[in-house]
């Protein structure tokens, strides 16, 4: 199989161009540098180009010959973290979230996906001997919230471009680098984001007689919420209730006149999601009853990703290519992921099998002495994980390895005549 090198793009090019994104991160619908400098670089490959799909998104066609079409898909926006890596590229950018400025960070290893698939862009590109067909290669914007692959499939994304056999993606995690983790069925949890606010009747901290505390409110609502999925989950079914922002008050002698929370909610099964939901919403209802509150709560959902299924026997296919081209062992069972993708929305949208997996991205010597994968899922646990200020994947042989599975994936959809 032709390596990046190959391909006239060199590993040293691509890791220059990780070390570029990872010091300039974008917020979602705000990835105008990151989509130029892929716009460039494919077409410079020869890819038919289109740019602000869905806002900022890019689509790049490679055609080559009568064949299926494959989409691989890279996602391309940051988070409002501060990164503390101590990294020599490390960012230092801040940009505007919800009216606030906020330090910026890629801490969900999005560049790496957009270096990846610029490497297999080039791989591709230059040996078409080795397949036949149409490679679309989608840069989505605003995964982090959800709402990238969907505003690129209402922007016409299978009218103007074509409608693929598959969808197929990857994203990278704290297992070892060089290893893949591919899980058949549903693969990564529906998620959904709800604020709520409270509503008390603020006043003084010396009189809480007269006021309706929404803090007290508060602080029992979060407890409560606490036994959602340990009293009315079944044992064999999985579901998260996070409760990740309480914010209430700016003084200590006020009581304050409401109380806000965020809240995130991950689920696999339908059935559990609708549970877990409207458990959520009885609780909150029922604090806030209880507590004498002058209004009803307000409850919305303001993020909602759907559950990630790939489908069974397009990951045997893809599989089965990963063992011949990458080398045996190297494909690994990761498990439900209670992380969140909006890639299936793609592929719900095309009517197509999805095929998205894990990229190792940790360094492997941290592995050293793990017998068995339960016990490397042990010291992953220990690392920092996507969404930490310290996330960093080692460039390498993460680099390679995401090139190599993409030009895999691409290549087994899309195989050259025998």
């Amino acid at each position: 199989m032709a390596t990046a090198t190959e391909a006239g793009d060199t590993a040293a090019d691509l890791a220059s161009v990780y070390r570029d994104l990872h010091a300039h991160p974008e917020l979602a619908f705000h990835e105008t540098r990151t989509a130029a400098i892929v716009a460039d670089r494919l077409r410079a490959l020869g890819y038919d180009t289109s740019t602000g799909v869905g806002g900022t998104g890019v689509v790049g066609l490679l055609r080559n010959g009568d064949g299926p079409t494959a989409l691989l898909r890279a996602d391309m926006d940051a988070l409002p973290v501060r990164e503390e890596t101590g990294l020599p590229y490390a960012s230092t950018a801040e940009g505007v979230d919800g009216g606030d400025t906020v330090p910026l960070m890629h801490a969900c290893g999005h560049d790496m996906h957009v270096t990846c698939l610029l490497g297999a862009a080039a791989v591709l590109a230059a040996d078409r001997s080795a397949w036949r067909g149409t490679a679309m290669l989608v840069f989505q914007p605003a995964e982090e919230v959800g709402r990238g692959a969907r505003a690129m499939v209402d922007d016409g994304l299978y009218e103007r471009f074509g409608r693929p056999a598959v969808v197929l993606g990857q994203h990278v995690a704290p297992v070892p680098a060089g290893f893949l983790g591919l899980r058949r069925g549903p693969a990564f949890a529906s998620a959904d984001s709800l604020r709520v606010v409270l509503h008390g009747r603020g006043g003084h901290g010396s009189r809480p007689e007269a006021t309706v505390d929404p803090v007290l409110m508060a602080a029992a609502t979060v407890m409560r919420l606490q036994g959602v999925v340990s009293r009315e989950v079944a044992g064999g079914s999985t579901a998260v209730v996070t409760v990740g922002a309480l914010h209430a008050g700016s003084r200590p002698n006020v009581i304050p006149d409401r109380a806000e929370l965020l809240l995130s909610v991950r689920t696999f099964d339908p059935h559990v999601r609708d549970a877990v939901l409207a458990a959520v919403e009885r609780i909150v209802r029922a604090e806030s009853a209880a507590s004498g509150a002058p209004r009803d709560p307000d409850i919305a959902i303001t993020e909602s990703f759907p559950a990630v299924i790939n489908d069974p026997e397009a990951c045997a296919r893809t599989e089965q290519g990963f063992g011949a081209d990458l080398g045996p062992g190297l494909v690994v069972d990761p498990g439900p992921v209670t992380g969140s993708e909006d890639v299936g929305i793609l592929a719900d949208a095309a009517g197509v099998p999805c095929v998205y997996w894990l990229l190792g991205g940790a360094d492997p010597q941290a592995f050293a002495g793990a017998e068995d994968f339960a016990a490397l899922k042990r010291i992953a646990h220990g690392l920092p994980s996507n969404h930490s200020s310290r996330f960093a994947p080692v460039i390498e042989p993460t680099l390679t390895t995401g090139v190599k599975a993409l030009v895999s994936a691409a290549r087994t959809w899309m195989p050259a005549p025998a």
